[in-house]
């Protein structure tokens, strides 16, 4: 295998305090973006506040600035924009705090037509959802983060140990908070693409951790005498250059979809972008650091493997 590194001797271990108070900041961003979207301050998509969506696409160029001018004169300036100009298209999002306003798609072409007769225009697509079933959408994908993380701790505890388990379980509820919190520090809208996204790179993080664990557990057994702060560090290196060939093929193919990939994969590419390099970081300076903070006395780590 191709080695961008060569043999290195990085003690990983002795920067965990640094890493500690990285990953805080981070995971109680997550906490507050996690308590915004409770208590509704949270930017969220029509998917979980409810509202409507419909997308125009124009046989010539349309400034947007004209387009919010138009929505603005019938009563709609609260509706949000976002252009396609490649493909002359306008997605208006109007969200909707109570219950769905009827006929808000009908008001949303009525003004076009009215102030742009010159402009001919098809819907692209139409899409209602009531503030009941965004709230349900919210529940179920809660629910779904829950239940995909509870299945991580089984799967390490049963693969490795519990502790393996736990400390997987924390690295990945670290990633996702931490994506979260930076989603939500750049005010961009949490839709259910974006929780796709989470879920997504979730699994690639437990993926890079238990290659991480894997190696560790390989030295733990074999190298008993060594400290287990050196075997963990030891696993670590060894990998490290496997687990940045793995990150650095992934971000290859995400960085273009993020910048030319469209404003529809873009929140969700960015999504992943971000959590595969924060799940790179947490499975080596998170995941791994954790084993040291379980109790119990060193050099048991492996009870069953003994």
């Amino acid at each position: 295998m191709m080695e961008i590194l060569g043999k290195t001797d990085i003690d990983f271990m002795g920067k965990r305090n640094i890493a500690f108070m990285v990953s805080g900041f981070l995971v109680s961003l997550g906490l507050l973006a996690v308590i915004a979207i409770l208590v509704g301050w949270a930017n969220l998509g029509i998917d979980f506040a409810g509202g409507t969506a419909v997308q125009l696409k124009f046989d010539k160029p349309l400034l947007i600035a004209d387009a919010r001018k138009a929505l603005d004169a019938h009563g709609l300036g609260a509706a949000e924009l976002q252009e396609f100009p490649q493909d002359q298209k306008l997605l208006i999002r109007v969200k909707t705090e109570t219950t769905i306003e009827e006929g808000v798609s009908k008001n949303i072409i009525q003004a076009f037509q009215a102030e742009f007769p010159d402009h001919g225009f098809v819907v692209d697509s139409s899409t209602s959802i009531g503030p009941t079933i965004g709230k349900k959408l919210q529940e179920d994908a809660l629910i779904a983060v829950i239940l995909s993380l509870a299945g991580i701790i089984l799967y390490v505890a049963v693969r490795f140990e519990f502790r393996f388990g736990v400390a997987a379980a924390i690295a990945t509820f670290h990633d996702v908070l931490a994506v979260l919190g930076i989603y939500f520090l750049l005010n961009t809208e949490i839709t259910l693409l974006v929780v796709t996204a989470l879920l997504t790179l979730a699994g690639y993080s437990l993926t890079d951790t238990v290659i991480v664990f894997d190696r560790i557990r390989e030295n733990l057994r074999q190298r008993r005498r060594e400290t287990t702060t050196t075997m963990i560090n030891n696993g670590i290196n060894q990998v490290l250059s496997r687990t940045l060939i793995t990150t650095l093929t992934v971000v290859l193919v995400l960085v273009p979809l993020t910048i030319w990939g469209g404003e529809v994969l873009h929140d969700f590419s960015l999504a992943l972008l971000l959590g595969v390099l924060i799940g790179t970081y947490s499975s080596i300076f998170v995941a791994s650091p954790l084993l040291l903070l379980w109790p119990g006395a060193e050099g048991k780590l492996l009870g069953r493997g003994k």
